[in-house]
């Protein structure tokens, strides 16, 4: 297979996308009055602005190109509005309306951005604030919706954010950020097709007021609703064996790198001062701002290899609004649209070439990823974890005195129907085991001491992670809530255990007290199997996630909802054994019903370990 070759590519974006985002929005010339858009204390007057939606004949939809262009005039206004300011009265009059965002020290920094008038600054600043408007929609979505949509198109089309917002300001934002139809500008940046010059200044100018006003529309919200608007937190890497998988980076490395980086075909030209600005900001320690532009060139380097090697020149384009993107989960995808192979992972396997050695070295950083950091590996690590976390709860002694008032809590008819049950569910679960990875036992059924070795078991499978297609994601997902809370149970459990018992000792627990840790101490016996139960469920699904792949939309959609069913169990289960809760008995009543769940379930043999046993059976 050829090497790739360097193309005189000028833009990334197909026609229609180019004139969408550089040309329609400069077609009208008119003055607009910045005092008809904001007031002087910072108020947006959305009226103005969505006075410029304009919709199609049959008011079903947008008329995307014709909002654009009367919109254009109004981000101008904008844009030079908010270059006449201080960094001081931007903070005075937009900090305010941006503090919903939980980021709003950011906002400075754009503002910065706006007036260096560097488009490299100006697109990275974009970037940053499409990211966190997608986040902070998605907090507010939640103050009414469950669930919150996987796509950002769909959470600003979705009728909560409506409710919240009105409708008129959500269609506003489709135009913006939230359809391939309009100028879609999260999506071109962050899915690396517009070079730094081709994104106007005036559309970031614009999507910072647009966000100020939506922090105003909120706030008005919050007050008429009571409501409290509650941040999830953010995701971080505690473990730091997690992060010595990567490279130490030295000045010698970086000063190669740079002239590397003037030669490779695997960057192209147009996107090579986004490169050269990710070195700075790494120098410089600025490491998340080199992520972004690193991890958005990556998929726009892949891309261009992806191309070449299938020979589809048109996928390096932004695709229409009819059609699909090249994104990472078509270039890393098995196969192509047209059921051919992709031949992406098999030229970068091919003997070393200088070039392809260099992209390799990134492939190889994403497979050190993978090892680390990939929701797989995450989710591995919650199993062991709650698995030896519930290997100790055996150990906890049961304080003097309290052997005689035990004993008469023995004997439930509920929870020796749940243990009874419990042993039938492992015992068909056993049954879809690999047999390389079988556990060796004398009895009928595995013994209780011997589940922990078979976990470890299943989490040395290895589970591929470099094709993850969304439907294998969004299961996993939902696996790794359900680990979450696992894990919170078994440490609320253990610490509220040793807090009793030493209460206990001490003669410090009243009579209600004392009979609620009795509750304790004999719901531990059902709930230690019960949790062992669904991390050998969870490891089981695991090994053959890529299965979920062969359900119909139905099945897949039943199958969702299991384990949703699942996770409100562990959700529930987390919360009754808080230590300001205590419901112990509560908690052996929902275990009850989440085993019937999983046992009906498993009896429509619906789960993976059912669907990989037929592929396997149609093979053979």
């Amino acid at each position: 297979m050829e090497i790739l070759i360097e193309d005189p590519i000028t833009t990334c974006l197909s026609p229609s996308v180019y004139d969408m985002i550089c040309k329609l929005g400069f077609e009208a010339r008119e003055n607009c009055d910045i005092s008809s858009i904001v007031t002087q204390n910072g108020e947006v007057c959305w009226t103005t602005i969505t006075d410029c939606v304009v919709y199609t004949e049959s008011a079903q939809g947008l008329d995307y190109g014709g909002s654009v262009r009367l919109l254009g005039p109004v981000c101008q206004a904008v844009h030079l509005h908010l270059s006449s300011l201080t960094k001081g009265q931007f903070e005075t009059r937009y900090s305010p309306g941006l503090q919903w965002t939980g980021v709003p020290e950011l906002f400075p920094e754009m503002f910065d951005a706006l007036g260096s008038l560097q488009s490299l600054a100006i697109s990275l600043s974009l970037m940053k604030l499409t990211s966190c408007l997608e986040r902070a929609l998605a907090d507010v979505y939640l103050l009414i919706g469950k669930e919150c949509p996987f796509l950002l198109r769909d959470l600003i089309a979705s009728e909560a954010l409506a409710q919240v917002f009105g409708q008129s300001v959500m269609d506003v934002l489709k135009v913006f950020v939230g359809s391939p139809c309009g100028l879609n500008l999260r999506n071109v940046l962050w899915h690396g097709f517009a070079a730094p010059q081709e994104i106007p200044p005036k559309y970031c100018s614009m999507m910072i007021l647009l966000t100020a006003g939506l922090g105003q529309l909120l706030k008005g919200y919050l007050q008429q609703t009571k409501f409290t608007l509650a941040r999830r937190p953010f995701v971080t890497l505690t473990s730091l064996e997690d992060l010595i998988v990567f490279p130490d980076v030295t000045y010698e490395v970086l000063s190669v790198l740079e002239e590397v980086m003037k030669k490779s075909t695997f960057i192209l030209k147009i996107m090579l001062p986004y490169w050269e600005v990710a070195l700075i900001n790494f120098k410089s320690n600025r490491f998340a701002d080199c992520a972004i532009l690193l991890l958005v060139q990556l998929e726009t380097g892949l891309r261009k290899v992806f191309a070449t090697v299938n020979k589809c020149p048109r996928r390096l384009l932004t695709a229409e609004s009819t059609a699909l993107y090249t994104t990472f989960d078509e270039i890393l995808a098995k196969h192509l649209n047209d059921g051919k192979i992709n031949q992406l992972p098999l030229f970068l396997g091919e003997p070393a070439m200088q070039e392809k050695a260099a992209v390799r070295a990134l492939v190889s950083v994403a497979e050190a990823y993978g090892a680390r950091c990939h929701p797989v590996s995450q989710l591995k690590k919650q199993v062991l974890s709650c698995e030896r976390s519930i290997g100790v709860w055996p150990l906890l002694p049961l304080p003097e005195g309290s052997e005689r008032e035990a004993q008469r809590s023995e004997g439930n008819s509920e929870i020796n129907a749940c243990h009874s049950l419990i042993t039938e569910i492992v015992a068909e679960l056993c049954h879809h085991v690999p047999e390389t990875h079988r556990v060796p036992h004398d009895s009928e059924h595995l013994p209780p001491e011997k589940w922990p070795q078979l976990l470890r078991e299943l989490c040395s499978i290895p589970v591929r992670t470099l094709f993850c297609p969304r439907a294998v994601l969004e299961v996993l997902a939902v696996l790794r809530k359900i680990g979450a809370h696992c894990r919170r149970v078994c440490g609320q459990v253990a610490a509220c255990a040793e807090l009793r018992r030493r209460q206990w000792e001490d003669r410090s627990l009243r009579s209600r007290q004392r009979r609620n840790y009795l509750r304790l101490v004999h719901s531990i016996k059902l709930l230690s199997p019960m949790l062992s139960l669904i991390l050998l469920l969870i490891a089981l699904e695991l090994v053959n996630i890529h299965v979920v792949l062969g359900k119909n939309t139905s099945e897949y959609q039943q199958y969702l909802r299991f384990l949703k069913s699942i996770l409100q169990y562990t959700e529930n289960l987390a919360a009754y054994t808080s230590q300001d809760k205590n419901k112990w008995d509560e908690a052996v009543n929902l275990t009850q019903a989440a085993l019937l769940k999983i046992w009906t379930f498993s009896e429509k043999k619906q789960m993976l370990i059912h669907l990989a046993k037929k592929s396997t059976s149609k093979v053979v």
